[in-house]
């Protein structure tokens, strides 16, 4: 896969938690990083769990299907935020704030439950994809560059199965 983002660009990671993918970013030298989480406690942890980087992040506390950034996002990463929504209209509200954050050219990373993952997660009923679907939800204004089936271990043991897509914002006219 290529590579989609450098250290200069800004970068979105949504649904954050307390993510090693925030902490990974930092060290690796980019400092335009939003981290994005509906949860204030969340990201008070993460920014204590970042130490000497926690100035490089902007965290934003939000819902990400209203979101809205003050700069163009180069690159969105969503892990296991966007299978939460099975409601049609919010998956078209998020599709929209995704769209209006990354201009054309730029890439988004999507990560959902795959058709053979989890019905639930954390007592929530979720919806799955397989990369066709995902795309789907998008194609609209993005195309498809690549995709890839994946297993998560679960911190309890538990293997779930996950679909990976990376989109780029599409010119459409």
């Amino acid at each position: 896969m290529r590579r989609v983002s450098t250290p200069s660009s800004h970068v979105a990671v949504i649904g954050a938690g307390v993510s090693a993918l925030v902490l990974s970013l930092a060290n690796a030298g980019y400092r335009h990083i939003s981290a994005v989480d509906i949860s204030a406690a969340a990201l008070e942890q993460l920014q204590r769990s970042l130490g000497g980087v926690a100035d490089n992040v902007e965290y934003v506390c939000a819902d990400v299907r209203t979101v809205r950034f003050d700069t163009p996002v180069d690159v969105w990463h969503d892990r296991a935020t966007f299978h939460f929504l099975t409601d049609e209209a919010d998956r078209r509200m998020y599709a929209d704030r995704l769209a209006e954050a990354v201009p054309v050219a730029g890439s988004a990373l999507i990560a959902t439950f795959a058709p053979d993952g989890p019905e639930q997660c954390s007592g929530l009923l979720v919806q799955r994809y397989s990369a066709a679907a995902l795309h789907a939800e998008f194609a609209d204004r993005f195309d498809l560059v690549d995709s890839w089936g994946a297993q998560h271990v679960t911190p309890w043991g538990a293997t779930q199965s996950f679909t990976h897509v990376v989109l780029r914002r599409a010119d459409r006219g």
